[in-house]
């Protein structure tokens, strides 16, 4: 299975990212977490490519300021998500299932509200609503030596979280994408209230818990699959 790192310019920037399964296979995006990179999802990448849901072609982009891609600045999630979309527009791309980790989550929710028809399928793992945090997360200090993201993003991105934009939350029942939202369950730092929240709000949501604190794919990747791959199955059609 090729899997070699790749890149392509999009969005003004160079964005890196992995790829498995048949050409030819549906679409599947992989969207990690805040810290990570495509690398996060190797592990389970080539079960969602060639098990049960069938076949897809699986891609696992760095998001900017992570990994292999560009460091430039501006992270704000609107951008994030535009990258994306000048992702899937270069690789011509014009539907596609999308997985998102917790940072990837929210990119992953804003790309479905900007997109309802790019979108066929959502899974969420593990994401926080967009709620102000009360208190507020405190300024974060940096680590020693050298970083496989950019500080400016962890700085970005809390700021963010602290102060979610409300359209975020407002814009929420523009997805019409089924979604399925896991949550981590008690040992997880993602309020589960929240993801009780989401699928309140979302027009057609599946909410499942694995007690599995806010990694989910890495501590129970055969749990975390089985769920994903009955709700990306092509006999799964029906509406929840």
């Amino acid at each position: 299975m090729d899997d070699r790192p790749r890149t392509l310019r999009a969005n003004g920037i160079t964005q890196a990212y992995r790829v498995w399964g048949p050409q030819d296979a549906p679409p599947l995006l992989l969207l990690h977490a805040r810290g990570a990179d495509g690398t996060d999802w190797a592990e389970i990448a080539p079960a969602l490519a060639t098990g049960p849901a069938g076949p897809h072609r699986v891609y696992a982009p760095d998001l900017r300021g992570h990994g292999r891609s560009d460091w430039p600045g501006g992270y704000a999630y609107e951008t994030l998500r535009d990258d994306l979309l000048a992702f899937l527009g270069a690789l011509g791309i014009e539907r596609t299932d999308v997985v998102g980790h917790s940072l990837g989550g929210a990119v992953a929710y804003l790309l479905a509200q900007r997109g309802p028809g790019l979108v066929r399928r959502l899974v969420l793992e593990d994401v926080p609503a967009p709620f102000p945090l009360d208190p507020p997360r405190p300024p974060a200090e940096r680590p020693g030596g050298d970083l496989p993201y950019d500080w400016a993003m962890i700085l970005a991105t809390d700021a963010q979280r602290n102060a979610p934009n409300p359209l975020w939350w407002d814009h929420m029942g523009r997805i019409t994408s089924p979604t399925l939202l896991i949550g981590g369950g008690p040992s997880s730092l993602v309020p589960q209230d929240q993801i009780a929240a989401f699928a309140e709000r979302l027009p057609d949501a599946r909410h499942i818990t694995v007690d599995a604190g806010h990694l989910v794919h890495q501590a129970r990747p055969e749990e975390f699959l089985a769920a994903v791959q009955d709700f990306l199955s092509p006999a799964d059609r029906t509406p929840s």
